[in-house]
Formats: structure tokens, C-alpha cells, sequence
């Protein structure tokens, strides 16, 4: 997300480099430079002029100590900014309420509202694990109803029916009555959107509003809308008691500007970001960790807890228990590997993540092609016997032409996966004498470290 801005922000450092001092002319400069990136990531002009004023007012009263150059100082200034812009710190969503919780969902039609509710409700299932209800108000598009159906099955959470003879208040109602009379935690009421703003849907989702009292009143905004959400964002926070803010499709390659205005305008935080399309793919938003992915500084912590979250520990435990035994490292063992790494969202998700020099390197590959080949290897794998699996020794050249036809490839791609695997396999060899065990520990250790995530099924 705002690679634009990121590039643009990250090159002050370079910029400034070799300067002894800040100044109001190297203050000067580098405003315009962020002044002119933040315009072209859409950002609206007020929030704009006002960055800029709180930059400068900062920046001049700073002084340079120790090793830091003007332009880490200024850069740092900046990143401060950008958190202070989105929202210090994390915003949880509230529950504190009589059960059922009601959240509202609003926003536009196209922001991403429906797919939004059941990625919500995957969350409140997994996370805070709660009994969660969907619903849609939706009586315009019978295909989003249909739409709510299928993505809360895929997030586990049950689906109220509605159809879109009935009135939308009514629909509320019905749906708060089954929530309450079977012990519900969560009603999660997804809206109709239109494709601008007009006073039937405002009027329409204040009803909504006033029937069901919600705890949460959640706005869905496309982070690639730039300046046309601020317009829509003004018009539901004149509308409706917001008190968050969901960024949809923040993975997309949009100018960032949303992120940066929907909260200054709203004044309310923004909740939860769209981090790709898959049903788990909703993010705790961060405005510290969302600055410093800005500012090209990575999200180390983001990687540590897609790397975490989507390790099965049991698994990996397992494994180390058989090296650890000297139990061998087979080609089972291998395809295990190769199907986690598809588990943590492909290598393009995990060097999004990292730090802008370490990324830029890293995007110098053909991420496409690498994924691609790790495919092949799952198929070549795919393409063995059981036996052939456990003793890749046995593999001789009758042996490789069969798998090779079987999966598609060349013999010489087979002969590459096999090297590749006596590679691994030597260095298994290597934490024999409890090597892994001691490197399982030590990643567990971070859990107890200050914003790393807790490793499941791990002892400190």
C-alpha cells in the first residue's frame, strides 16, 4: 500500500545525508517533499496543511544528538506524525455491552461492506472467541444476501435469513430477537450501500440505528478512494454515531491517501484494515506499525505474527521431536515444509512486510516465478511413492523419468528438488543434538518480548 508515498518519504533520509545540522532550509526542503508526496497519495488538503504545521513546529525545535543525521531525526519527526494522524496506538472493537453486542456495518456498495462482515466475525470467532450472528439489511441486492450466506459459512459464524421483500428495520429486529433467545455474543448487521451518498440510505441506516442501539457503528471505507472518501466519510460521520473505521482493500495498489484522511475528518479511530481477500485477511489496525510500512520501515512484528499465526505448531513440534530422535528427514517432511510456506500467504505477502531495503532487494526477484517452482516441487513430490518419500535414496534414473512425466517436468527438475532436499536434509543433520529444540525455544521466548505475539502450544 502507498508505495507512492513510501518511496517518496523514505528517500528524505538519502536526501539529507552528510548534512551536520537541522536548519529551517533542510526543514524547508524535506516539508516540500512530503508536502508533495502526501498530495499524491490523495491526501485531502486540510489534513495536508495540517501535518505540514506540526511537522515544522516540531522539526525546528529538535535538536540532533548523538549518531542521528538530520534526516533520521526528520524522518522520525515524520513517522511520529503519521501514527498521531491515523490514531495513537491500537483501537479494539468494543463489546462491552449486554450480549448480543450489535455492530453496524456502513458505507458505500463496492467498499468491500459484505466480504468485511464475515472477516469481522472470523475474527471475533477466533480471537476473542465469541458466538457471533450475521445478518444483511440489504433488500436491494439479492445477491448480497446470498453473498453474506456463503462468506459467514466460510468464517464460521452463523447467518440470520432475510429476503428482500421485508423491510430492513424489521429484518433488524427479528434478527436482535433470534440473537437474544439463542445466547449470541456478537450481531454483526451488514447495511445496503449505494453508489453515492444520498438521503434514503441515510435516512434508512439511522433507522437501523435507532432499532438496534449498536455498540459499534463501523465505517467501511476503500483505502484506494483517496479524496472521494473524505466526501463519504463526512457524510456518515454527519449522518451516524461512528466510533471506527474499517480500510478495505489496503493490499491494493492505491495511493494510501484514505488512511491518512478518514480519521481526521471523522475524528473517530480506524479499527481493522483489509490486508488481502482471503476471509482471514483483516488486520488489527496499528497506526505506529502502518507508519513505519509508510515510511518503508517494514512491519517486523506484522511478519512474526503471519509467520505465527498460520505455523502449525503441533506440526513443527513434531518435527523437531523426530530430528531431535534421530528420526530422518524425509521427502514427506519436506512437502510439509513447502505447504506451510503456502499456509503464511505466499513469499510476495511476507516481503510486503520487510523493511524498504531489505524488500526492494528482495523484490528483485521474480516472486511469480519462485512460487511457481514451488508448485512444481509440490507436484514432483506428489508424484512419488510412499516408499520412494521415505528413501529418497532409492530414486534412480527410471525412477526420476516416471515422477517427471507424472508431474509434467524435466528429469532435471526432479534432480534439483533432490539436491535442494540433501540440503535441507544435511542441515537437519546439523541440530541433531537438539539444535532445533533450543531454536523452537528461543522463538518462543518472544512472546514474552514487548508487541511480539504469543506462539501457541509453546512453554516459555
Amino acid at each position: 500500500m502507498a508505495s507512492a508515498l513510501s518511496e517518496r518519504l523514505s528517500g528524505i533520509v538519502k536526501t539529507l545525508r552528510g548534512q551536520a545540522r537541522i536548519t529551517e532550509d533542510n526543514v524547508a526542503e524535506m516539508l516540500r517533499e512530503v508536502r508533495m508526496a502526501l498530495l499524491e497519495a490523495d491526501v485531502a488538503l486540510p489534513v495536508v496543511r495540517d501535518f505540514i504545521a506540526r511537522v515544522k513546529e516540531k522539526a525546528l525545535g529538535e535538536e540532533v544528538v548523538g549518531s542521528l543525521t538530520p534526516g533520521q531525526v526528520l524522518v522520525s519527526i515524520v513517522n511520529r506524525e503519521l501514527a498521531a494522524t491515523m490514531g495513537e496506538g491500537v483501537a479494539d472493537i468494543n463489546l462491552a455491552a449486554q450480549p448480543p453486542a450489535v455492530i453496524l456495518m456502513a458505507g458505500l456498495q463496492g467498499a468491500g461492506k459484505t466480504t468485511t462482515t464475515a472477516k469481522l466475525a472470523k475474527h471475533l470467532i477466533e480471537k476473542r472467541k465469541k458466538k457471533v450472528l450475521t445478518v444483511s439489511g440489504d433488500v436491494y441486492r439479492p445477491a448480497a444476501i446470498e453473498q453474506l450466506k456463503t462468506v459467514s459459512a466460510q468464517a464460521g459464524a452463523e447467518w440470520f435469513p432475510s429476503s428482500p421483500d421485508q423491510k430492513p428495520a424489521d429484518i433488524a429486529r427479528a434478527a436482535l430477537d433470534h440473537a437474544k433467545r439463542h445466547f449470541f455474543d456478537v450481531l454483526l448487521v451488514d447495511t445496503a450501500g449505494r453508489l453515492a451518498i444520498d438521503e434514503a440510505l441515510m435516512r434508512e441506516i439511522q433507522e437501523l440505528h435507532g432499532v438496534l442501539k449498536p455498540v459499534e457503528t463501523l465505517f467501511v471505507v476503500d483505502a484506494m478512494q483517496g479524496q472521494d472518501a473524505v466526501n463519504t466519510a463526512k457524510a456518515f460521520s454527519d449522518a451516524l454515531p461512528l466510533t471506527g473505521i474499517i480500510l478495505t482493500k489496503t493490499d491494493g495498489d492505491s495511493r494510501g491517501g484514505a488512511a491518512l484522511s478518514v480519521r481526521h475528518i471523522t475524528g473517530v479511530p480506524i479499527k481493522f484494515a483489509g490486508v488481502s481477500e482471503k476471509i482471514d485477511g483483516l488486520e488489527v489496525f496499528d497506526a505506529e506499525r502502518h507508519a513505519g510500512r509508510i515510511l518503508g520501515m517494514g512491519d517486523i512484528v506484522a511478519l512474526v505474527e503471519q509467520v505465527t499465526s498460520n505455523m502449525d505448531m503441533a506440526a513443527a513440534q513434531k518435527l523437531a521431536a523426530k530430528v531431535k530422535s534421530g528420526g530422518g528427514f524425509d521427502l514427506n517432511d519436506f512437502l510439509a515444509q513447502l505447504r506451510q510456506m503456502k499456509q503464511m500467504g505466499g513469499l510476495s505477502s511476507l516481503i510486503d512486510k520487510l523493511p524498504g531495503a531489505m524488500a526492494s532487494k528482495a523484490s528483485g526477484m521474480d516472486m511469480g516465478r519462485a512460487e511457481r517452482d514451488m508448485k512444481r516441487k509440490e507436484g514432483i513430490i506428489c508424484s512419488m511413492t510412499a516408499k520412494e518419500r521415505t528413501r529418497p535414496d532409492i530414486i534412480k534414473a527410471t525412477r526420476k523419468k516416471r515422477i517427471a512425466d507424472g508431474a509434467g517436468v524435466q528429469v532435471q527438475e526432479v534432480n534439483r528438488l533432490l539436491k535442494e532436499f540433501e540440503q535441507m536434509q544435511g542441515m537437519m543433520k546439523k541440530m541433531q543434538g537438539g539444535g532445533m529444540m533450543k531454536m523452537m525455544k528461543r522463538m518462543g521466548a518472544m512472546k514474552g518480548m514487548p508487541g511480539m505475539p504469543k506462539l501457541p502450544g509453546m512453554g516459555s
